[in-house]
């Protein structure tokens, strides 16, 4: 839908198709006995000038709620405790998130030799090369766990953060090059963490409110999309199977690169480039709400929420107090806890019955936080493909869309896959 601003701002007229009754893709948020459940990202983090104007060109931002400041605290688990992390050198110093000798190698970082920058290397080489094999146990596991549910062993690193690849090429060092580009890079005033009233679905409401709603079409999936000379043909069909064409100039893509063998398309050139366009990883991931009474937990629940390191042999991956993080989150006196299992971590827990996975997440946070009754409300949400992974693959992905783009006039294809999978990736997007 962004895209589909921009080019309406460019002057172009635009039609959405989208197969489901809603847009907003994995945007999803459901109100379930008090409870305001987010199913997919549960925050948007404005760190870019860019993402913070594109939002507040579009009306968006003044709907929005700003984070609890203790969010600004956040916590890993070390030793099977709750460890906050450093917010500043002196916290930093006194910290137990690593140990003496794991900081000072942390601190030796501006000192270690540039890599070789070949595109093939991985977090987990690039972390530990840099800032040392505790530093990616105990910070680099925990944090490539919490966004991408894998491990830092598959994630490409010029995929899955080139900021840092680049800073390091540039720079040679991370530390350095972060204090020569803090006084550089265009940035908001502050970094704000937002939701909005009824759930991170509002993002999306507010974005297509700025679209013509007569081109808006819903409950609708493409079947074919065919070039046609001076432009393409799009067909579709709806729920009652009734056909429906599309003339335009362009057609962008953004559905799942992995549904984009369910489209026939016709008179492509470079059709070799769909296979490579549709090679991505997923693994499952399932999201686990318990709500229960404040009293019931031992802990303050005084921050954004924690990760869990791979080494300390847990079945969650973290979790969030989401109840903390934004208001009116819970029914008064309780609390809403949104955890996560599965993943590359533990793929089979994910898929597993629902009392299993229940069991092992009261487990866990009767231990970490001191749950200390069954919680009184429990959801869950399964997603079987989570999150496209910016592995290897991720390469052959980008090269593949580059290249059907250059053979075909007017084809584009975006979403998470190729752009990352970020709330402001997404809506920072460019296409030609």
């Amino acid at each position: 839908m962004s895209t589909a601003w921009k080019k309406m701002r460019q002057g172009h007229e635009i039609t959405l198709i989208e197969s489901s009754p809603r847009f907003g893709g994995v945007l999803q948020s459901e109100q379930r006995n008090g409870y305001l459940l987010d199913y997919g990202a549960n925050t948007l983090s404005l760190r870019n000038q860019e993402t913070s104007d594109i939002l507040e060109d579009m009306g968006v931002l003044k709907y929005a709620l700003d984070a609890n400041p203790k969010a600004n605290k956040r916590f890993i688990v070390r030793n099977q405790k709750l460890v906050s992390l450093p917010l500043n050198f002196s916290s930093f110093l006194s910290s137990s998130f690593l140990s003496p000798l794991g900081k000072l190698r942390l601190l030796l970082e501006p000192f270690i030799p540039r890599g070789n920058h070949d595109g093939m290397e991985t977090v987990a080489s690039f972390i530990s090369r840099r800032l040392g094999k505790e530093a990616l146990d105990y910070c680099g596991n925990p944090f490539i766990s919490g966004i991408y549910a894998s491990d830092p062993e598959t994630l490409n690193l010029a995929n899955a953060f080139p900021a840092l690849s680049r800073m390091e090429k540039q720079y040679r060092s991370l530390l350095v090059g972060m204090f020569k580009e803090k006084s550089s890079k265009k940035k908001p005033p502050k970094t704000r963490l937002l939701s909005f009233p009824e759930g991170m679905n509002q993002l999306a409401y507010h974005i297509q409110k700025n679209l013509p709603q007569d081109q808006l079409y819903t409950n609708e999936s493409v079947t074919s999309v065919t070039n046609i000379g001076q432009g393409w043909k799009v067909k579709s069909h709806n729920q009652a199977g009734n056909i429906s064409e599309f003339l335009c100039d362009e057609v962008i893509s953004t559905i799942p690169v992995d549904q984009i063998s369910n489209i026939i398309w016709n008179n492509i050139k470079g059709q070799e480039h769909l296979s490579n366009l549709m090679e991505v990883t997923h693994f499952p991931l399932s999201m686990v709400f318990f709500g229960i009474g404040k009293e019931e937990i031992s802990h303050n629940l005084d921050g954004f929420g924690f990760l869990v390191p791979e080494k300390e042999k847990l079945s969650i991956l973290g979790t969030l107090f989401s109840s903390t993080l934004f208001e009116n989150r819970a029914p008064h006196g309780k609390v809403l806890l949104t955890t996560f299992v599965g993943g590359e971590r533990m793929p089979k827990l994910a898929l597993a019955e629902d009392e299993q996975i229940y069991k092992a997440v009261e487990k866990d946070l009767s231990k970490l936080i001191g749950m200390k009754k069954k919680p009184s409300f429990k959801h869950i949400k399964r997603w079987k493909q989570s999150i496209p992974l910016p592995d290897q693959k991720m390469s052959l992905r980008i090269k593949a869309s580059k290249e059907l783009s250059f053979l075909n006039n007017g084809l584009y294809f975006s979403g998470s896959a190729l752009s990352g999978v970020s709330l402001p990736n997404c809506i920072d997007a460019d296409i030609a």
